[in-house]
């Protein structure tokens, strides 16, 4: 806690239960952690929580979706989302899908892949949303058959055809139906396939579903590889909610009519946005506004936008919008005060988030409502649903928070840190016919490795919570034999230069000191351009320098060489989504940034100083 904590404002309350968690021992120094709070009621699947939901409140607004250009909203309500997904189920099983016959999703988020997706799982299909990257940003196509072949579908969405024109024809379609929601040519019409009459066999279908139907394939991230298909079973993703409900405590002047306002953009071809945020909001009952925004220069103004007409009752996104936002706020109080006005907590993850933007979203809250707001966050992965979440108020960030209830973590050590393992209803039995790759991830206890680290915040007492400690592939050794810990080194040198830099590369693997390619935020880059008069060379040499002086001042208060920068290059281009750089959850990959930008970590090593290096005393 910061020495003056005391005279903070308080933070307004999390509406959760307190954590209660259960600590043993186990041999060689492996600890075991799990919540003494029991899960709540599992739902039976996924499309039984939408018809509940329908039958409670048939009129109100599930799914809210801008009209191009920032046009109106358009609304589908839970009744009538239980009617056409019903509708739609019935024109896949007319097609041939079923439980070993998927459902292929190419585009982003929308209505239409919504309602695809909960009709494909009415009939035990599973739905397979994949990165859009992979169909509009490559050039070889080869993640995406690579995901075509590994699910073998027997019907593709696309919202629109023309994009995905080029990577459809790469893809051995006969057989199978290609449908989007602009109906062109090539494809069916989502609009009819919305208007087939229904059979008693949908029903029938949906009877059968059960804790192990599959629900969804989503593909891992592909960083270290081709993506590996992690199945969604039902009794995985209804336990995620279980598990997070169980932790609700409401406040005294809770609202029960209120309804819950949730705006993400976060890409359902991933874990935190297509089931912890999608699901969690359907299960309370919630509006879902898909915003069309993004954590990018040009496309965050559209996230703030709807922010400031939705006022949701939380936010969640990963660090870099989180950097984007108190840039936004700062110079735009009206936005600000709108933001803030219906807030109870924010929520990040992908990546830990720096002290220094916690700091600015504190004053700008405490600005606008006189109170501190929580920063709290979930840990989770592909494989596993949500592991851990901060369920309480903290005076810091970086923590990773304490098990789910229902979940069990090992903290096995290795090397000197402890890797993180998981057991519980939310984890995956393993990947689509990848035997032997399954036989790697889950231990001899049947817990799956993650390959992240953590450490208690406080080791007398567990109850404090866990510490992300960074992955344990990405921590590396200097030439003397030092770990440099990247997972918190990062956040820590791109919080010394705030607000300058956005994020960080940190290199150095047998290397006599550490070094660091560094993105500057958009702000600081615009800035520095304007005083440069629009010379960019010019810009960048300035920018530079102050990043010098921040970086020198950094390594004066660190005591040994694993803390310290010794060189560092600023980037001009921004970190590449096409080549894995950034994922489509907005954080940095460290691994494949040094492999794409080899020429620049060479650089930082140079004998002799290479151009817009800096070498630091």
């Amino acid at each position: 806690m910061p020495a003056d904590a005391a005279k903070l404002p308080p933070f307004r309350k999390l509406p959760f239960k307190a954590p209660d968690i259960d600590v043993r021992r186990g041999e060689n120094g492996v600890v075991y952690l799990s919540s003494r709070t029991p899960m709540g009621p599992v739902p039976r699947s996924i499309p039984h929580v939408l018809d509940e939901r329908a039958a409670e409140h048939p009129d109100r607004p599930w799914l809210k979706q801008r009209t191009p250009n920032h046009g109106p909203w358009r609304a589908v309500t839970y009744g009538e989302g239980a009617k056409v997904t019903r509708s739609l189920a019935q024109a896949l099983l007319d097609r041939g899908l079923g439980p070993d016959a998927p459902l292929l999703i190419l585009s982003g988020n929308s209505i239409e892949h919504a309602l695809m997706s909960m009709a494909a799982q009415r009939i035990g299909a599973p739905a397979t949303p994949i990165s859009m990257a992979y169909s509009l940003m490559s050039t070889d196509f080869a993640k995406l058959k690579h995901c075509f072949n590994a699910v073998q579908p027997k019907a593709i969405f696309v919202q629109t055809m023309d994009p995905f024109r080029k990577a459809l024809a790469t893809l051995p379609l006969e057989g199978v139906a290609v449908i989007s929601a602009d109906g062109s040519v090539g494809s069916e019409a989502f609009a009819k396939l919305a208007e087939t009459p229904v059979t008693s066999v949908v029903d029938t279908a949906m009877d059968w579903l059960g804790p192990d139907s599959i629900g969804k394939y989503l593909f891992t991230s592909g960083s270290t590889g081709m993506p590996k298909p992690a199945p969604q079973s039902q009794g995985q993703m209804t336990a995620q909610i279980a598990a997070r409900n169980a932790l609700d405590q409401p406040l005294p002047d809770h609202d029960p009519n209120e309804v819950l306002q949730n705006l993400d953009w976060m890409p359902w071809s991933h874990i935190s946005g297509g089931n912890v945020n999608y699901n969690g909001c359907l299960a309370l009952g919630g509006t879902f506004h898909i915003d069309e925004g993004r954590p990018m220069p040009g496309l965050f103004e559209t996230t703030m936008k709807n922010a400031a007409e939705v006022r949701p009752q939380y936010f969640g996104s990963a660090p870099i919008a989180y950097a984007m936002l108190a840039e936004a706020m700062e110079q735009d109080a009206a936005f600000r005060d709108a933001f803030f006005s219906r807030m109870k907590y924010m929520v990040y993850g992908g990546a830990t988030l720096s002290d220094d933007i916690y700091d600015r979203i504190q004053a700008l809250a405490i600005d606008s409502t006189g109170e501190r707001i929580p920063l709290t966050t979930m840990y989770g992965a592909t494989e596993t649903q949500a592991v851990t979440m901060v369920h309480w108020e903290l005076e810091r960030v970086g923590m990773v928070g304490l098990p789910l209830p229902g979940q069990t973590l090992k903290l096995v050590p290795v090397g000197n840190k402890m890797e993180v393992r998981v057991k519980g209803p939310m984890v995956m039995t393993g990947y689509l016919n990848l035997p032997e790759k399954n036989k790697e991830v889950f231990d001899e206890e049947g817990f799956y490795c993650l390959g992240d680290a953590a450490r208690f915040s406080d080791p007398g007492h567990p109850e404090k919570g866990l510490v992300f400690d960074g992955r344990v592939t990405e921590d590396f050794k200097l030439n003397s034999g030092t770990w440099v810990s990247v997972g918190t080194l990062r956040p820590d040198i791109v919080a010394a230069c705030a607000p300058l830099v956005a994020d960080a590369v940190v290199c150095g693997q047998d290397k006599a000191f550490v070094g660091a390619l560094m993105w500057p935020s958009p702000a600081a880059m615009k800035a520095a351009m304007e005083a440069a008069g629009g010379d960019g060379a010019k810009a960048v040499g300035e920018l530079t320098a102050k990043v010098a002086q921040k970086l020198a001042a950094f390594n004066a208060t660190q005591s040994g060489s694993s803390r310290k920068v010794g060189r560092f290059k600023i980037l001009t281009t921004p970190p590449s989504l096409d080549a894995g750089e950034i994922t489509d959850k907005g954080y940095v990959n460290q691994r494949v940034a040094q492999d794409h930008r080899a020429g620049d970590v060479a650089a930082l090593f140079a004998p002799d100083a290479a151009p817009g290096v800096v070498k630091l005393t």
